[in-house]
């Protein structure tokens, strides 16, 4: 194994975490319960390889249906299925889960470690002679998963503090599920499709994934920012 390789496959995924812990800053994780998250948001790599095997022996389609039930049903639902059920698992019920923006910083640490450790599969081992790869893998593929996570982590929290009742409450916790394999299915049906006329979609769609996910953790960021602002108050009052 080329120590090269495995920098490049390992840093996208590393960064992009760190700078979500940074973005973090009113009332931090604890960072045993994130890298508890982040290493089985890793090891989630091993069920959802044998379930889209298995779910890959059904692909009997021909044409344009190959790519699209590959996408979307091989890739995107096994992936987010099972980075979803690393955070259920681990940190939806936990007690440092307690305000809108840890289902966005959980749900983005177990996309990455997921992400880093299919990265080195991709970089290291399936794709090593060719180091642009890797590079590419690292602007786009890893970010991706990122993104998809911000969106799954999104409506989980809106889920969690729900108090519109409980059918409400279940239609956010599918959304967190459903909304974020159509968006990595759109992404990975662009790429695999092999079609010029989606290819030229590809940079706008990366964009619009950009754009509506950096919305979403500038919100909680801003909901975060204003909880803490009142805690630090009442403080004060009280004192």
């Amino acid at each position: 194994m080329e120590l090269k390789l495995l920098l490049i496959a390992i840093a996208p995924g590393l960064a992009l975490a760190f700078g979500i812990y940074l973005t973090d800053r009113y009332d931090k994780e604890p960072v045993d319960l994130l890298l508890k998250v982040f290493i089985l948001g890793c090891l989630s790599v091993i069920p959802t390889l044998a379930v889209e095997r298995f779910l890959s022996m059904f692909n009997v389609f021909s044409g344009i249906m190959w790519p699209l039930y590959t996408s979307f049903v091989v890739a995107g639902f096994t992936e987010e299925f099972f980075k979803r059920f690393v955070v259920l698992k681990s940190a939806f019920k936990s007690h440092h889960f307690n305000e809108k923006l840890d289902g966005i910083v959980y749900c983005t640490f177990s996309a990455l470690g997921f992400a880093t450790v299919e990265n080195v599969v991709y970089v290291v081992f399936r794709f090593a002679s060719n180091y642009y790869v890797g590079i590419g893998r690292g602007l786009f593929s890893v970010p991706a998963h990122m993104l998809f996570g911000i969106t799954m982590g999104y409506y989980l929290s809106l889920a969690k503090y729900c108090v519109e009742g409980k059918g409400k409450c279940r239609e956010f916790l599918r959304k967190s599920l459903i909304v974020p394999v159509v968006l990595h299915g759109i992404f990975d049906f662009i790429l695999m499709s092999n079609t010029p006329i989606l290819m030229v979609l590809f940079i706008p769609y990366v964009l619009y994934l950009w754009k509506i996910n950096l919305d979403r953790l500038n919100e909680y960021t801003k909901n975060s920012r204003d909880i803490f602002g009142r805690i630090n108050n009442k403080r004060r009052e009280e004192f």
